[in-house]
């Protein structure tokens, strides 16, 4: 009896994701670079399952059922090209490869073309979860050749997440759509992640609270508007204690790490004109913090202010919650903005409502709002912004005062809230009828002679002045992002 699918790549989420198809009913074929890694996998993990070991890229393409479906879970980049093309002249037509690691969106499109070319049918899948996710039951973004989508449907929709007994897996869109949304998903992840840190640390330097006692806020605040698996697992990180009894996170090093995600996200956003600005801090966040040594440096000759917070400890730490459900907002009001914007842009024709769906079981950023998200698209699928749904509108407005608050008392107590500040802008920014964009465009056409429209005159009207008198009549050419 042959194989249902190949899977390449025994890492701690191949692994994972086997056993998950295992306990489906799913027979696997898997190969890994080295052959030691298989046989421990078949051996430990995998010892009682029907999972099949290949020691070579022709045993497993020859151990599969036709159309082969062979699944990559290798490192992005150069590795899965170089497995693409030892595997292209062991496939037939019609035969099917799924790359689900965090590849760039861009090279999921060049891959989809050459394959189809070659008569083989290509799909770049994003796969969020975890290694958790991956064993029980992960968010997955499939794009790419929508031809192969019927073959591999039944597996990664009966693999995937299930909430409310809908599967967190569908159809994304064609070549990158499935790894650009996975894209933009963990650039919301950054900002998710970020703008929780500040929170913590404004509860903790701020007003000096214990680890315990803050794991006991962000559990009850799971249990509210802010439930979600990232505050659920803050909870229990803040009461987790150490062999000697005091907490482990106190004595972790402050210096964050990245894999290059959320980076490109915030690349593409500048790309297409797109502010993301509280994902783009978050990504920059991680830079400062890398920085430690100068970081150490600096604390030495800049001291940042010694105050003691001596207000209303319960109506700040409500005031922080208030931020932390802002700035969230406008985190996914900002990348489904992007979104909007790609799918125009690069003819992903993506359905936002759905991907809300997606990404509410299984994946890092699930959160209860998603329902909202996916109610805000189903009441009017064009809508331009999530800010100005009617659920978001009330929201906001609810939250505002206790956000500037927040703000306000990182700025006086020194304390860096980079991702809340900058979100906080971006709504002031975006319900600004005015802003002074007018002077900007005067000093543009003053030093570059780059035009002006007038509000007195038809949009798309572009005018130069003079500003000197001997600077001539001649304007720039122009160009809009």
């Amino acid at each position: 009896m042959k194989s249902d699918i190949g899977l390449i790549g025994l890492a701690v989420m191949g692994q994972n994701l086997v056993l998950n198809m295992d306990d489906h009913g799913y027979k696997v074929a898997v190969h890994n670079r080295t052959g030691a890694t298989t046989e421990e996998f078949l051996a430990g993990p995998a010892s009682g399952t029907q999972v099949i070991g290949a020691y070579s890229l022709q045993e497993l393409v020859d151990s599969l059922n036709s159309p082969r479906i062979v699944m990559l879970m290798v490192k992005a980049g150069d590795v899965v090209d170089q497995y693409i093309d030892k595997l292209v002249p062991l496939l037939s037509e019609g035969d099917i490869i799924v790359d689900g690691g965090n590849s760039l969106y861009t090279d999921t499109n060049r891959r989809t073309a050459t394959l189809k070319e070659k008569g083989i049918r290509f799909i770049g899948t994003g796969v969020s979860g975890g290694e958790e996710g991956a064993r029980h039951g992960p968010s997955i973004m499939p794009g790419g050749n929508k031809e192969a989508w019927p073959h591999v449907k039944p597996i990664f929709q009966a693999i995937s997440a299930k909430v409310g007994g809908d599967p967190c897996c569908e159809w994304v869109g064609d070549n990158g759509a499935g790894h650009y949304v996975k894209m933009v998903h963990n650039g919301i992840e950054y900002g998710d992640m970020q703008i929780i840190c500040e929170g913590y640390q404004l509860l903790s330097e701020g007003l000096g609270l214990s680890a315990d006692e803050m794991h006991v806020i962000f559990d009850e605040w799971d249990k509210g508007e802010l439930s979600s698996y990232l505050v659920e697992i803050t909870a229990a990180i803040l009461a987790y204690k150490d062999e000697d009894g005091a907490p482990l996170l106190n004595k972790i090093l402050d210096t964050a790490g990245q894999k290059g995600t959320g980076k490109w996200t915030g690349i593409n956003a500048l790309d297409l004109g797109i502010p993301l600005t509280l994902i783009g801090e978050a990504v920059f966040a991680r830079c400062l913090s890398a920085q430690k040594d100068e970081r150490v440096k600096a604390a030495e000759f800049l001291a940042r202010p010694k105050k003691a917070f001596t207000g209303d400890k319960q109506a700040m730490i409500n005031a922080v919650r208030n931020a932390l459900y802002a700035a969230k907002i406008i985190s996914y009001a900002q990348g489904f903005r992007l979104l909007r914007e790609a799918s125009s842009e690069y003819g992903f024709n993506l359905n936002y409502g759905e991907i809300a769906l997606m990404w509410r079981g299984g994946c890092i950023i699930r959160s209860g709002f998603l329902n909202d998200i996916k109610q805000a698209y189903q009441t009017n699928p064009d809508i331009e912004n999530l800010l100005l749904a009617d659920f978001f509108i009330d929201a906001m407005r609810q939250a505002e005062e206790g956000w500037r608050k927040a703000v306000i008392f990182g700025i006086e107590m020194g304390i860096p809230t980079p991702a809340f500040s900058s979100a906080l802008a971006y709504f002031d920014g975006y319900r600004t009828e005015r802003l002074p964009a007018n002077l900007l465009q005067a000093q543009r056409d003053y030093f570059g002679a780059h035009t002006y429209e007038r509000t007195d005159k038809p949009r798309g009207e572009f005018f130069h002045t003079d500003w000197t008198g001997h600077g001539g009549k001649t304007a720039s050419s122009t160009y809009n992002v």
